[in-house]
């Protein structure tokens, strides 16, 4: 088993979808399709779930995961972020004389993650000099193309001399898939992974969707029901 550790920060505070991280999707906690993976990929010598709330807790601990800890208050408010939370949960561990080489930030919101992702994300890790690997998939749209509405409610493109430019003649553009994140636990923490020391893991987009609305939360049912009757996920 691999010296590495999974966290997952899960509080139990969101808004835009009361009660979020265990929010049922296709009949399990949306939470519960983050740790199963974690289990199964067999890279983890510990999966562990950082929360405020006893009920996540409970949920956590009943789908395999250890909660070691209720998360304090001060990390878990509004302004909190998941770096606080995995700062918090690695210095907890090493408190207790945990040893471990890598960490792997896996976010509780995250049905179509795949073991696979996570496995090639370990062994690229592991076998260069990078400090990151996570997850990304590639813009829908290319970005050179968009545009922003002016405050006299206007059109204006970022870079209108891409105007005319044939969209298969345009660079790539990937955003952060928000899945994962593998770092070694001996490199300086990083806040935004978007850099030379970091590898990308490229998801194909039908695999990707944030879930921060109801209306992402029915679009990723939606997406989750077609991938499974094609048997590309289980």
């Amino acid at each position: 088993m691999l010296n590495a550790i999974a966290i997952i920060p899960a509080r139990g505070g969101s808004k835009r979808i009361p009660r979020k991280n265990i929010k049922l999707f296709h009949g399990k906690p949306l939470i519960a399709y983050s740790i199963e993976i974690a289990l199964e990929s067999q890279l983890f010598k510990r999966v562990i779930v950082s929360t405020d709330d006893k009920e996540i807790a409970s949920i956590a601990r009943e789908y395999g995961a250890e909660t070691p800890f209720i998360r304090p208050k001060e990390l878990s408010d509004d302004m909190s972020t998941s770096s606080d939370a995995i700062a918090h949960t690695i210095k907890y561990l090493q408190r207790e004389g945990e040893e471990f080489q890598y960490i792997c930030t896996l976010y509780p919101t995250a049905p179509f993650l795949q073991v696979q992702y996570l496995i090639e994300g370990y062994e690229r890790l592991k076998n260069t000099d990078a400090k990151m690997a996570f997850s990304v998939t590639s813009m829908p749209f290319p970005v050179q193309r968009t545009f922003k509405i002016t405050k006299d409610k206007r059109c204006q493109m970022f870079t209108p001399q891409h105007y005319k430019t044939r969209s298969q003649d345009l660079e790539v553009a990937y955003q952060d898939a928000g899945q994962f994140y593998w770092e070694r636990t001996d490199a300086e923490f990083c806040d935004v992974p978007f850099g030379k020391e970091s590898i990308p893991i490229i998801l194909p987009r039908e695999l990707v969707q944030d879930i921060d609305t109801l209306e992402d939360f029915r679009r990723a049912e939606l997406m989750y029901t077609a991938l499974d009757q094609e048997q590309i996920i289980k």
